[in-house]
């Protein structure tokens, strides 16, 4: 009996064929099991019906952790056996399937970890040893298939130890692509922060050593550099504040250890398991009670963002200092991708640093940590990139099309959309300038490179002046595709409706901004969407409040919070002159600001649920400039927590519009009666709660059951905590996104959904 099998999914790269060699060598099957060019594999069985149905049963059942089976082709063939034994075969370059693709970068295993601590083992203290179950992926391949050569490893020619394990069927470096030793592996090495070379037998514990005592260090790793440093002293993270221009955002860290992380941050059982998984994303982790890093690290915030190790470089790091944890941010010059290239990291890093620790292997693609938090038991995605992309969405419903989404303006991704998968890109960043552009272009073309997919649609955001929407337009123009362009926020709802394979939704979509078809800037709506239709109804929304000075407004949050006060009837020229040290030009600015209130000229609106949060954290002195994204919002979040909701105020909703004018009127006349942390806490309420009740109202004449929240302002904890409890409580179910990011992250996603509907 002879039988052609083509398996689709993520089939490469995870230890597929050792597999594959052994199961059918246990069955006494003849063959061979080859790797192809669209990322699927083929395999060829000979021998009695009872060994293939055998084979079969355990390819399904016991196949590698890290692999994904999405489809076995089965062909019966005709004609003699060809084959006395099972082999694995030199891989092909043909083409045949779309779909497959590469796994994600996996952290390093239990074994790899054991043989790193052992003297006795050849790879002793090697910084990058991996195997078929762990290591870089997605990062070092250049083509299809995987194999060595083309991947960036091919610059490193296996010694005769290495080669020994690669190609013995009983060692689990059997054809393991990254295997490498000392011998002949990619080298680590320390500099000065020009390039000088520092002479060190061990550089990567010299590093360490650095950045205990004090320094600044560039850390190259799988998917590009991180910038390091001390989680205690205070000297080097002021510098590197000063050097990132980076005022209060927060620092991502990795601690040596789980049992160094709970020293620090909450670790309940669903964080341990985030924290210890393959894909070891940064996890928000509450502050513990006996919290002991310098509040340099993350500054007036309830959590702060950790990770563990997940290379042997990062391990190793950490093994002749005393520290608990280290400062780990992604590396980046200002609103410019993360760096990869060392030239690069030499030229852009070398005045942030004191000192580089490099190493020799290419990286073929940038892939910045992901980061995710928990609402309750259920993980929530913040960003969604190494470890987890590019695995795919699966969707309950195959797009006739094959879509391309570019995705919105700031924390961007792209998105591939091929019958029932999303090929979500990693993260991108703000598309602002030609670097982040230029990534952005060549993370699409990889990805569909990859996953051996020609576009057939383009989509793109409404905005008509997003970098992204000339980007899409330049493509469809150069390929004569067709473009579709789709409401930002609409997108956000396609988003979670594909993601939980709903057929339609009410949704709550809250940001800080998206371009409405009206072409006034939206940010708290109310929208149904259904699946299988372009189109969406606009239900309900937040009041639209004045934004004094347009973009300046979403800077400084106080601009947003006169303008609400205003209209609530307080005294407004009297609360800006008293917090005018908070604007850049002072009385003046305040002045001007109070005139233009009076005049009532030059400002637009917005129904932004962010800046209403912004504003809120203005008049409660807790933000008064927002120096990165979502700041005033974040920081608002976490004094609410801990608070309560005193003021127990009922929404006002008319004509579906949800008034919010009163309600921070409200919060103004009650500073210095009642708490900060219970006024940020009744705000957060009252916007939850009125949000609920007009999508409860809208669900029922809209005859679903279905209620989502979505949009950035979804990662809020207490906007997402309320909303659920009055949803649930109304019989109805409520949905957040759980394997896509809330905010923007996800809108390529959402974008691809929608124009897989349009009609051509």
């Amino acid at each position: 009996m002879r039988v052609k099998l083509t398996v689709s999914g993520i089939v490469q790269g995870v230890g597929f064929r050792p597999f594959i060699y052994r199961t059918a060598v246990r069955y006494g099957l003849a063959g061979y099991v080859q790797n192809k060019g669209d990322a699927g594999v083929e395999i060829i069985v000979e021998g009695d019906a009872e060994g293939i149905d055998g084979f079969l049963a355990d390819l399904r059942a016991d196949a590698p952790p890290l692999a994904r089976i999405d489809q076995i082709t089965r062909t019966e063939l005709s004609g003699k056996t060809q084959h006395d034994k099972f082999t694995i075969i030199q891989s092909s370059q043909e083409v045949e399937q779309s779909g497959s693709v590469i796994p994600p970068d996996i952290a390093i295993c239990n074994q790899c970890l054991t043989e790193l601590r052992d003297p006795t083992d050849p790879r002793f203290d090697y910084f990058f040893i991996t195997c078929t179950d762990c290591g870089p992926r997605f990062t070092i391949i250049e083509r299809l298939p995987y194999d060595r050569e083309n991947t960036t490893m091919r610059e490193f020619p296996l010694c005769g130890f290495c080669q020994k394990e690669y190609v013995d069927p009983v060692n689990r470096r059997f054809h393991a692509q990254t295997v490498a030793c000392p011998t002949c592996g990619p080298k680590a090495y320390l500099t000065t922060n020009k390039g000088e070379p520092i002479q060190t037998s061990d550089p990567v514990r010299a590093a360490g050593k650095l950045l205990s005592e004090g320094k600044i260090l560039a850390v190259k790793g799988y998917g590009g550099f991180h910038i390091a440093a001390s989680t205690l002293l205070e000297e080097p993270l002021l510098r590197l504040r000063e050097t990132k221009h980076r005022k209060e955002k927060p620092f991502a860290i990795m601690a040596r250890s789980l049992e160094a992380a709970k020293d620090f941050g909450e670790v309940g059982a669903k964080v341990q398991e985030l924290l210890t998984s393959p894909q070891r994303p940064i996890v928000l982790l509450n502050k513990a009670k006996n919290y002991s890093l310098s509040p340099l690290v993350a500054p007036n915030l309830h959590n702060i963002g950790v990770m563990l190790p997940y290379t042997g470089l990062h391990y190793m790091l950490f093994d002749g200092v005393a520290d608990s944890a280290f400062v780990m941010t992604s590396a980046n010059p200002p609103n410019q991708p993360i760096v990869k290239y060392n030239t690069e990291a030499l030229k852009s890093l070398g005045r942030t640093v004191d000192y580089f620790l490099f190493h020799d292997r290419k990286i073929a693609h940038r892939c910045d940590d992901s980061v995710m938090r928990l609402h309750g038991d259920r993980p929530v995605f913040l960003r969604r990139s190494r470890g987890y992309a590019p695995a795919p969405i699966r969707l309950k419903h195959k797009a006739k099309l094959c879509v391309v989404g570019l995705g919105g303006e700031l924390n961007n991704t792209a998105c591939v959309l091929h019958e029932d998968k999303a090929f979500i890109s990693q993260h991108i960043g703000d598309v602002e300038n030609i670097e982040t552009q230029t990534f952005l272009q060549e993370a699409t073309t990889h990805l569909q490179r990859l996953t051996n997919t020609r576009a057939e649609v383009v989509a793109c955001d409404l905005h008509p002046k997003f970098n992204t929407t000339r980007l899409a337009k330049e493509m469809s123009e150069s390929q004569r595709l067709p473009l579709v362009q789709v409401q930002h926020h609409h997108a956000h709802a396609a988003a979670l409706m594909a993601e939980h394979g709903l057929d339609e939704i009410v949704a709550a979509t809250c940001d800080g901004y998206g371009y409405g078809l009206d072409g006034e800037a939206w940010g708290g709506e109310i929208l149904y969407a259904a699946y299988g239709s372009s189109e969406f109804r606009r239900l309900a929304h937040l009041e639209a409040q004045p934004l004094l000075g347009g973009d300046l407004a979403s800077r400084y949050p106080l601009r947003v919070a006169a303008g609400i006060l205003k209209k609530a009837g307080a005294d407004t020229e009297e609360w800006l002159n008293k917090n005018s040290q908070h604007l850049p030009h002072g009385e003046v600015e305040a002045k001007l600001i109070a005139e233009q209130l009076k005049s009532g000229k030059g400002t637009v609106e917005t129904t932004s649920c962010g800046r209403v949060l912004d504003a809120v954290a203005a008049v409660l002195g807790v933000c008064f400039e927002r120096s990165y994204e979502g700041e005033p919002a974040m920081k608002l979040e976490s004094v609410a927590l801990g608070g309560k909701d005193v003021l127990c105020l009922k929404p006002t909703l008319k004509g579906g519009v949800l008034h919010t004018t009163a309600m921070v009127g409200d919060v103004f006349s009650n500073l210095g009666r009642v708490s900060v942390a219970d006024l940020a806490h009744s705000a957060h309420a009252y916007i939850a709660r009125g949000l609920a009740e007009m999508a409860i109202q809208n669900a029922a004449e809209q005859r679903t059951r279905n209620v989502g929240l979505t949009g950035g302002a979804a990662c809020n904890q207490l906007l997402a905590h309320y909303m659920r409890v009055a949803v649930e409580a109304a019989g109805l179910r409520f949905f957040v996104h759980e394997a896509v990011p809330a905010g923007d992250g996800g809108v390529s996603f959402g974008q691809a959904v929608v124009a897989s509907f349009s009609e051509f």
